[in-house]
Order: C-alpha cells, then sequence, then structure tokens
C-alpha cells in the first residue's frame, strides 16, 4: 500500500510541475500587442481553464497523497526509537557464600 502511494505521490509531483510549466504567465499576451498579433490581448481564453482545472485537480491529489504519507508514517504501530523497549539488564548473581577469615 505504501509503496504505491509512493508511485502515485511521485507520478503527480512530476505532472504537476509539467502542468505548471505549460501555462502561460499573466502578462505574457502584452508583448504581442506591440509587435504583431495583438488578436488575443484581452480575449480569447485558450487552455487556461483546461490547464487550470488540471492543476487543481494534480494539486488536490498531491496534497492528499502528501497527507496520507505523513499520517503512514507516525501511525502507532510504526517503529520509533523511543518505543522500542528497552532489554531487561541481567540480575547480579549474590554472594550467598559465608565469609571466609
Amino acid at each position: 500500500m505504501t509503496i504505491l502511494l509512493i508511485i502515485i505521490h511521485i507520478i503527480v509531483c512530476i505532472a504537476l510541475i509539467l502542468i505548471v510549466l505549460l501555462q502561460t504567465g499573466r502578462g505574457a499576451e502584452m508583448g504581442a500587442a506591440f509587435g504583431g498579433s495583438s488578436q488575443t490581448l484581452f480575449g480569447g481564453a485558450g487552455p487556461a481553464p483546461f490547464l487550470s482545472r488540471i492543476t487543481t485537480i494534480a494539486a488536490v491529489v498531491f496534497l492528499a497523497t502528501s497527507l496520507l504519507l505523513a499520517y503512514i508514517s507516525v501511525r502507532p504501530g510504526s517503529t520509533v526509537v523511543r518505543d522500542v523497549p528497552v532489554a531487561p539488564q541481567p540480575e547480579q548473581p549474590q554472594d550467598t557464600a559465608p565469609p571466609t577469615e
């Protein structure tokens, strides 16, 4: 279960990075206003709503897998150094022989 969750987490991380890099910045079309095709300066959303929706979904999956991995790592069944019982010390044999003179 944990390995599958880690694999999903890594895939979503890579997808989220790529999706964010595919999106254009807010002022990206402003440069086109001075140099040529200014048709999309204030109109035409293009692929922005689709990429925004995909980004939201990927972010929610990323947060969910992060929280699940954090919960799994600290649940009561996990091994923590302070929870390991200390081995009992062997008892020292006491001298019961009578003292010699």
